[in-house]
C-alpha cells in the first residue's frame, strides 16, 4: 500500500512538473531520494521515465486537432500540409536527443542522475530564464506561430533539449522553451512546440526503457506503474490548460525564481543530512 501511495504522489509530481519548466525527472529523483520507493533499482529507473507516458497522452488529447495530420472535413483537403510540416520540424528538433539517448543513455543515468546535478541545473537554468525574460522584455518576438517556425530554429531548440537529455534537473520543457525564447519565438508558440516535441521523445525514451527492463514485472510492479501513469495523465490535463492560460499574460521568470530557490533548498538539505 505504501508503494501505491508513493506511485500516486509521484504521478502528481510528474503531472505538474512535466509541463512547467521546473524539471519533472529532477523532482522525481529528489522525491525518491527523500522518500525512497522500496522497489528494485532497475524498476525505479524505468518507472521514472515511463510514468511520463501518462503526461504525454494528456498532450495528445488536449491538442488532438492541432497534431492530427488528416482532416475529418471531406469538403476540405484530406491531408493537412501545415500539420505535416510541423511534424517534420519536430523530427528535426528531436534528432540530437535521439542520437545521444541511444548511444549514451546508460552512461548519463549512471553519472548524472543524482541530487547534486539536479540542484545545480535547477539553479543554472533558473538564472538563464530570468536573464532571457529580462532581455526579451523590450523585444518583439519574430516568430509568432508554428507555421513561422523554421527548420533552423527547430534544430536550435532541439540542441537546447539535448542539454536536458543529458543533465536531469535541466527540464526538457524548460530548456526548449528557453531556447525558443532566446531565438525570438513567442511564449505560446514556444510552449506548443515543446509539448509536441515531447510526444516522440518520451514515447521513444519510454519504449527504450521498457525494452531494457524486458517487461519482466514482478509482484505488483505493473500496477504501481499504471497507477503512476494514470495519475500523471489526469493531473497533466489540468496543468497544460493552466499553463497556456498563464503565459497569455505572464512571463516565465516566476519559474526561474522557483528553480533557484528549490536548488538551494536541495543543496542545503543534503548538506546537513
Amino acid at each position: 500500500m505504501t508503494v501505491i501511495l508513493q506511485a500516486i504522489f509521484l504521478g502528481i509530481v510528474e503531472g505538474i512538473t512535466e509541463w512547467l519548466p521546473v524539471s519533472s525527472t529532477g523532482h522525481m529523483i529528489l522525491v525518491n531520494e527523500i522518500w525512497p520507493m522500496h522497489v528494485n533499482k532497475d524498476f525505479m529507473n524505468m518507472f521514472l521515465v515511463v510514468i511520463q507516458l501518462g503526461a504525454i497522452l494528456a498532450v495528445v488529447i488536449t491538442f488532438w486537432n492541432d497534431i492530427w495530420p488528416f482532416s475529418a472535413d471531406k469538403s476540405k483537403k484530406y491531408i493537412r500540409k501545415d500539420v505535416w510540416s510541423m511534424w517534420f520540424r519536430v523530427i528535426v528538433a528531436c534528432i540530437p536527443s535521439v542520437i545521444v539517448g541511444l548511444k549514451w543513455d546508460d552512461v548519463i543515468e549512471e553519472h548524472f542522475y543524482n541530487y547534486k546535478v539536479v540542484a545545480i541545473m535547477l539553479i543554472l537554468i533558473g538564472i538563464l530564464f530570468i536573464i532571457a525574460e529580462n532581455r526579451n522584455k523590450h523585444l518583439k518576438p519574430t516568430t509568432n506561430s508554428l507555421d513561422e517556425l523554421t527548420y533552423k530554429q527547430a534544430l536550435i531548440i532541439g540542441l537546447f533539449q539535448l542539454v536536458a537529455a543529458i543533465f536531469p534537473g535541466t527540464s526538457r520543457s524548460g530548456s526548449t522553451i528557453l531556447g525558443a525564447l532566446v531565438i525570438g519565438v513567442n511564449r505560446k508558440t514556444a510552449a506548443q512546440f515543446t509539448f509536441f516535441m515531447a510526444i516522440p521523445v518520451m514515447f521513444g525514451a519510454s519504449l527504450l526503457k521498457l525494452l531494457k527492463y524486458g517487461f519482466n514485472f514482478e509482484g505488483n510492479e505493473l500496477v504501481v506503474l499504471l497507477v503512476g501513469m494514470i495519475v500523471a495523465f489526469v493531473v497533466s490535463l489540468f496543468i497544460i490548460k493552466m499553463l497556456m492560460n498563464y503565459i497569455k499574460k505572464h512571463d516565465f521568470k516566476v519559474f526561474g525564481y522557483y528553480r533557484i530557490a528549490l536548488g538551494v533548498v536541495v543543496l542545503l538539505y543534503f548538506f546537513f543530512n
